[in-house]
């Protein structure tokens, strides 16, 4: 079952493909985030999402969230695959423990060993705001990141 709307986001903290480390508490306060978790780096369908992210990112950015894609690949292999795709958002390794985070948010598929495709959204304060998901084999459709923004946009105004 996956993280509930309006629970607090348990923080973390994981190595980029650049090895950096990245804690998400280290946002709170300044910016929303998005926790986009994918089961493996150079599958297809994976690939085609996070292009998509990658070419919107301006929507992101002028909405004040951070973009971060969480998987349980290594952090070598995320830096191959974000060298080859020519990813700018961080990638981080959910490697040891094995989907630890994942798991945390319950984005992660025992049955296979992988982060199932599911997007948190968390607001600047750490609250979760929209959970979304689709099948392994399908891509999440782009409109519910478009609603998730709009939904944290709503939520902003006073």
């Amino acid at each position: 079952m996956t993280i509930a709307i309006g629970a607090p986001a348990p923080d973390f903290e994981l190595p980029s493909q650049f090895g950096e480390p990245v804690r998400l508490s280290s946002f709170r306060g300044d910016r929303a985030v998005a926790l986009v978790f994918f089961p493996l780096a150079f599958s297809r369908t994976c690939a085609e999402e996070l292009r998509e992210l990658q070419e919107n990112r301006a929507l992101f950015t002028e909405a004040g969230v951070e973009v971060l894609g969480v998987s349980v690949d290594s952090k070598h292999t995320l830096r191959a695959w974000a060298d080859a795709e020519g990813y700018e958002m961080p990638l981080l390794s959910d490697f040891w423990p094995h989907g630890g985070v994942a798991r945390s948010y319950g984005a992660f598929r025992p049955d296979t060993g992988v982060a199932s495709r599911t997007t948190v959204l968390l607001c600047e304060e750490g609250v979760v705001r929209s959970v979304f998901s689709s099948s392994p084999v399908e891509a999440r459709p782009f409109a519910a990141y478009r609603e998730a923004l709009a939904a944290l946009r709503l939520a902003r105004r006073p």
